[in-house]
């Protein structure tokens, strides 16, 4: 577990943000912030909101009530600015598959107007940093679920972003492909970037974040470091702290219906 970077001005903030598809609320009324230079952990069961959450702050979808901030900036007002200091990692990214993982970085590259000696150092270090090295000159149709999903992770960190949002970036990983990843958020964080990521992997979440947010029902239930939930909930494990978080918001829900 690390200390959390609590002198760091925040670089997101989320204030009571909300989405709404028909009539289901994904999303209600959340509030975040999250610190510059910290790892942040999104847990919560499926349909939580963990997604949604992710994309609104990415400014890849708005949200129907709230303010979202990145770095001071709305993304629905300077999408452009924003974009520039994110990296952002969805688990259905897909890539051109009759490139080669050199030729779709540099592709990349070019179109975020890397300078020609500096994207080429970029991508030397991220072929270096994720393994690509044995497959860099495969075409990227011809590459397995853990090598697709480490060629993704180098094209989001491709524009050294000040902030990666990554939503399950190890999910059906093997164990190779995963410890790449871990290791490029450690070094990502040992930089002084922020990382907010969503997870099922609560081992991952206890080795990585500074602080961990619960979501229950589009709401956040639960947040703080990995001793303060344990503390507040009287367990000794992150699983049983987040089952008890949950178990506490059904509660709370059946009291209030």
């Amino acid at each position: 577990m690390n200390e959390a970077p609590t002198q760091q001005p925040p670089i997101v903030e989320a204030s009571g943000i909300g989405k709404r598809f028909g009539d289901h609320w994904a999303v209600r009324h959340l509030g975040l912030q999250i610190r510059q230079g910290e790892i942040y952990g999104l847990l919560g069961p499926n349909g939580a909101g963990k997604t949604t959450t992710l994309r609104m702050i990415a400014g890849l979808i708005e949200p129907d009530q709230g303010d979202v901030r990145v770095a001071g900036a709305d993304p629905r007002n300077n999408p452009m600015e924003v974009k520039k200091k994110i990296g952002f990692l969805t688990g259905n990214t897909g890539l051109y598959a009759r490139l080669t993982p050199i030729e779709l970085l540099t592709f990349f590259g070019k179109l975020q107007e890397i300078p020609k000696k500096t994207l080429k150092d970029r991508i030397d270090q991220l072929i270096e940093d994720l393994g690509l090295g044995e497959f860099c000159k495969q075409l990227c149709g011809t590459l397995s679920t853990g090598q697709t999903q480490r060629v993704s992770i180098a094209r989001t960190l491709l524009h050294n972003p000040q902030l990666l949002i990554l939503d399950e970036p190890t999910s059906g990983l093997d164990i190779i492909s995963a410890e790449f990843i871990l290791n490029a958020i450690r070094t990502a964080k040992s930089e002084g970037r922020t990382v907010l990521f969503s997870t099922h992997i609560l081992v991952e979440t206890e080795l990585l974040s500074d602080r961990i947010g619960i979501l229950h029902k589009g709401t956040l239930a639960k947040e703080g470091t990995l001793d303060v939930l344990l503390e507040e909930t009287g367990q000794t494990r992150l699983a049983d702290a987040f089952l008890k978080v949950i178990e506490e918001s059904q509660q709370h829900e059946r009291q209030g219906a």
